[in-house]
């Protein structure tokens, strides 16, 4: 018998179903797959194990729940006690901005809370989080929410931060209309890299306004954005963040009809005690602010 039909006949027999199952999986897999896997259990032993509507076990399914219970449903107690006798690791996948200017200030409560904690931290993009969740090569990935996330993966909705641009405050601008009226925009765009989330939503912005503005200045966080504005280079994209915007030299434009950067946390099934103290810290941090 295939062990990993063994493992997916366990939570269809403990759920009642495979559906449930699937809601139930510590990992992302889909019901066709465990269907499919499921009759071919039953074509390997020549025995029906269960009936699937209304769900019931026959006495061969109950024969073999009673075998594969008592392994299967002590793996996580196992699990538990083996990382007890080593440092607990935390896996997390996040953009580079929110790695460097965010993430430590998080994980920092955790450092005091649990001894000798040990962090692999990669960067990348929403698709790959989902990715890397699914191979359960990361435990939780703090990102912006780019397109909805499988139903399989877990999300918490963390903070919308509205996008806006930034002007000097000399500046004769009033308004964002006032730059999309202009026959050719010649001042220069302040902004991140064009692979942020940031960016990609303000060119989706721009191309409901038919506007083509690329970036002249390039900068490595939106505290520097504030800050060349501020110094007279051009015109900054930012997020409405005070802690990030606020500068003597600076106003802040709003950007009506522009979607907001929301950003959230995806993890997969019943999150562990270290995954859900992240979890709750983020949230903390995202409603205090930066």
């Amino acid at each position: 018998m295939n062990i990993h039909h063994l493992e997916l006949f366990y939570y269809v027999a403990r759920h009642g179903g495979i559906s449930r199952a699937v809601r139930h999986m510590p990992y992302g897999i889909q019901q066709p797959a465990v269907s499919g896997q499921m009759l071919q259990l039953e074509q390997d032993l020549g025995l029906k194990l269960f009936v699937r509507t209304p769900f019931s076990l026959t006495p061969a399914g109950a024969e073999l729940y009673a075998f594969v219970e008592p392994f299967f449903g002590n793996l996580g107690a196992v699990e538990a006690k083996l990382r007890g006798h080593a440092s607990p690791l935390l896996r997390v996948g996040a953009s580079e901005i929110v790695l460097r200017d965010h993430f430590p200030k998080i994980v920092e409560p955790l450092r005091r809370r649990f001894r000798n904690l040990r962090l692999t931290l990669r960067s990348g993009f929403q698709p790959d989080f989902e990715a890397w969740l699914e191979n359960r090569e990361i435990d939780v990935a703090i990102t912006p929410l780019e397109k909805r996330p499988p139903a399989r993966l877990r999300c918490l909705r963390l903070r919308k931060l509205p996008l806006v641009l930034l002007v000097h405050r000399k500046s004769g601008i009033r308004s964002a209309e006032e730059i999309w009226g202009q026959d050719r925009i010649e001042t220069p765009l302040i902004s991140l890299p064009a692979t942020e989330s940031i960016c990609r939503l303000f060119r989706q912005g721009l191309k409901r306004w038919r506007v083509d503005w690329p970036p002249g200045v390039v900068t490595s966080s939106l505290e520097l954005v504030t800050h060349y504005v501020a110094n007279g280079y051009g015109i900054g994209l930012g997020v409405n963040e005070p802690a990030i915007v606020r500068h003597r030299d600076v106003r802040v434009l709003e950007l009506r009809g522009f979607d907001p950067i929301e950003m959230v946390a995806l993890w997969v099934g019943k999150p562990s005690a270290l995954v859900g103290a992240l979890l709750a810290e983020a949230k903390r941090y995202a409603a205090e602010g930066p």
